[in-house]
């Protein structure tokens, strides 16, 4: 499949680069950088610091590479996701898009999409995490109200939205299994006085360094805590995780598709 990597200067698009590369089924085409970057015109091999050049252009215009295209990966910003989309759409080709921090409208874009093209959408690609969301939904069922539960998440000094777009999906999954809506029981970082609200799901974010990802789900109880906790010691095992779902996307039809079907996981990822 001939994979355009969006943003492959950044530390998302540096890992999936070096991974399509290596991955069977897969193979660079082109990369897509910020409109006038000093990189621009570059080989992708030299941009995303593969040690070799590989032949590959990076350019800053989606459009001049889309059309032979087979898939698209997108782990950039949310404005430049939301111009990749419409792209996506308008040429008809495959996307995966990891990026986070969009608003609810923005999210129904993506639904609206997947009408037209196959689409994976994932805040999250790496497998244990999604994995780590089976194990929170059979804990959350069994103890239901007995436990208090919060989550916290940690990422490097850059990242932009909070909580993490996978904070938030591990706290869908958790709401879920409570048979609850999360926006009704979230709450989020306080001070001072701030005694624990009954039924509730509080969310608490680092930023420092270089963390690739941290993610710790507590459940309390008296006497006794559990902990689930997952950390990605680099990028490489959400690069790893895209390009799996680049190649499952081929062949598919039009349609919104999770990295539950990607990793043949369970139905709760969201």
């Amino acid at each position: 499949m001939k994979t355009i990597i969006i943003g492959p200067n950044g530390q998302m698009g540096r890992y999936i680069t070096a991974c399509v590369k290596q991955t069977d089924g897969l193979i660079p085409y082109a990369g897509v950088g910020r409109k006038g970057a000093a990189y621009i015109g570059k080989d992708l091999g030299t941009v995303a610091m593969l040690g070799e050049t590989i032949g590959v252009p990076v350019v800053d215009n989606l459009e001049e590479v889309i059309e032979e295209a087979d898939v698209i990966i997108d782990f950039s910003t949310r404005e430049t996701s939301l111009e990749v989309l419409a792209l996506a759409v308008k040429y008809k080709t495959p996307l995966v898009c990891g990026t986070t921090g969009f608003s609810e409208g923005e999210k129904e874009q993506f639904y609206q999409a997947a009408m037209t093209i196959p689409l994976l959408y994932a805040a999250n690609t790496s497998k244990l995490v999604n994995i780590m969301k089976e194990l929170l939904q059979v804990v959350t069922e069994t103890l239901k109200e007995e436990a208090d539960i919060e989550i916290v998440e940690m990422h490097d000094r850059n990242k932009k939205d909070a909580p993490s777009g996978t904070a938030k999906d591990l706290g869908e999954v958790i709401a879920g299994a409570l048979k609850k809506e999360l926006k009704d029981i979230a709450r989020y970082e306080k001070e001072g006085i701030s005694p624990r609200e009954e039924g509730s799901l509080r969310f608490h974010s680092m930023r420092m360094g270089n963390v690739a990802s941290s993610h710790s789900v507590y459940f309390g109880c008296l006497g006794e805590r559990l902990e689930i906790t997952h950390h990605a010691y680099s990028f490489e095992c959400f690069a790893r995780g895209a390009c799996d779902c680049a190649l499952f996307l081929k062949g598919k039809n039009p349609g919104y598709y999770t990295i539950a079907d990607a990793l043949q996981l369970g139905s709760t990822n969201v």
